[in-house]
């Protein structure tokens, strides 16, 4: 199982090598989606892959609840220096729009967007497998129902 969770605990900048390792895994595991050979050896390989997905999704999850807890910590960093140290008294909603407009702040949003399409790739590919559980499970009943001649 990767670390990528440590690793980017201890050092953001290792995004940088994280993201294009989760694609490159995503595009190797597109592979596991198809329904070519056996298709014993394929049902009996499918909760392993699916378990071995989840757990990358998961890893996924927790790098962007990372991120999501690192921007609350920035914004309110800079949220502070607002209403503290700046010239004019601002009002809490007027010092939100001033930390919104930071562009530390909007830089790592969109880095919490880009890891974000990421984690819903992969949501898409745990998807993929369910329907191809799905339809190992139909060709296995008509397979039981007789129709033997059934293949993939």
């Amino acid at each position: 199982m990767s670390t990528w969770y440590r690793k980017i605990q201890e050092d953001l900048g290792e995004l940088v090598n994280c993201i294009p390792a989760f694609e490159a895994i995503l595009d190797e595991a597109r592979v596991e989606c198809s329904m070519k050979g056996n298709l014993e050896r394929i049902s009996r390989e499918m909760p392993g892959i699916v378990e071995h997905r989840f757990n990358q999704l998961q890893e996924i999850e927790a790098i962007l609840e990372h991120l999501n807890i690192e921007l609350r910590k920035k914004r309110s960093h800079i949220f502070r220096k607002f209403t503290e140290h700046y010239n004019k008294a601002l009002s809490s909603r007027d010092a939100e729009k001033y930390v919104d407009g930071e562009d530390e702040i909007a830089d790592f949003q969109h880095l919490i967007n880009e890891f974000a399409l990421l984690r819903n790739r992969f949501h898409g590919l745990i998807k993929a497998l369910d329907a191809k559980q799905f339809q190992i499970n139909n060709i296995v009943k008509l397979r039981v129902a007789g129709l033997e001649d059934i293949g993939l």
